[in-house]
């Protein structure tokens, strides 16, 4: 059997009388970037949600590594390795890069609510934090004002806290929103080598990115999947073509 270190079976969501995910069957290889596409309201983010818990399925059960996380909390979920970003660049814009990673970096060691102890407990942290933010090109800017970083900066910084909760499995969602053309490139080469050793399921709608990032995608319309494949392949479905509009390429 193939290794996967994601799945769900029959995955459905409902809200009142409204089926946001239907029978969803989904699996994610280890080690694999699998993307998660299509057109806007197709379910994709309703998806996410029932994967990290924000959203209880209705039917259907999830499984990682094999166990069933189906009635797990999201705490619970975030122990287990899968560690999620947001369209919205989730860090404090008042700290500082080499603070939001080490905040990050204190969750890992227990001793994020130590608020008794001396902050020099703190500075065995701050080697990790800057090999952490030079990875993903931010070791100049670890004391500068995250408010005051682009946009670009902010979704990589983003990226660096997510690797410092050490995820098994990284969902990212929306990486390359907003951004012109010189950050998606970066994000795109960033989440490349990030990949390494680390499984990846994204949502993205920069189809670019998902044409040289993924080596699997699910199609979703109407929280159904349309299609699977690598992106040669679905990009060369006739459903899927007419799913996003009649567009002529995918």
């Amino acid at each position: 059997m193939a290794d996967y270190i994601l799945e769900t079976r029959k995955l459905s969501k409902d809200f009142k009388g409204f089926t946001a995910v239907n029978d969803v069957n989904l699996q994610v290889r280890r080690g694999h970037i699998h993307a998660l596409i299509g057109p806007n309201g197709a379910g994709k983010t309703t998806v996410f949600n029932l994967l990290t818990k924000f959203l209880i399925p209705t039917t259907g059960t999830i499984l990682f590594n094999g166990d069933d996380i189906t009635h797990e909390k999201p705490a619970d979920i975030a122990l287990r390795g899968v560690i999620r970003s947001f369209q919205i660049s989730a860090v404090f814009p008042n700290l500082t890069p080499l603070e939001n990673v080490r905040l990050a970096l204190q969750r890992t060691t227990g001793s994020s609510y130590h608020f008794w102890k001396s902050d020099r407990c703190l500075q065995k942290l701050e080697g990790r934090g800057m090999e952490l933010l030079d990875a993903v090109g931010l070791a100049e800017y670890a004391h500068e004002v995250t408010g005051e970083l682009a946009y670009g900066r902010k979704r990589a910084l983003e990226i660096a806290t997510t690797l410092a909760l050490e995820p098994e499995l990284m969902l990212l969602d929306e990486p390359t929103q907003g951004m012109g053309a010189e950050d998606v490139s970066k994000i795109t080469a960033l989440v490349k080598q990030v990949s390494a050793n680390r499984s990846i399921l994204m949502v993205e709608h920069n189809l670019k990115v998902v044409s040289t990032l993924a080596d699997r995608i699910t199609v979703l319309q109407r929280g159904s999947i349309l299609a699977e494949g690598a992106y040669d392949e679905v990009s060369r479905n006739p459903q899927v073509l007419e799913a996003y509009m009649g567009s002529e390429h995918v």
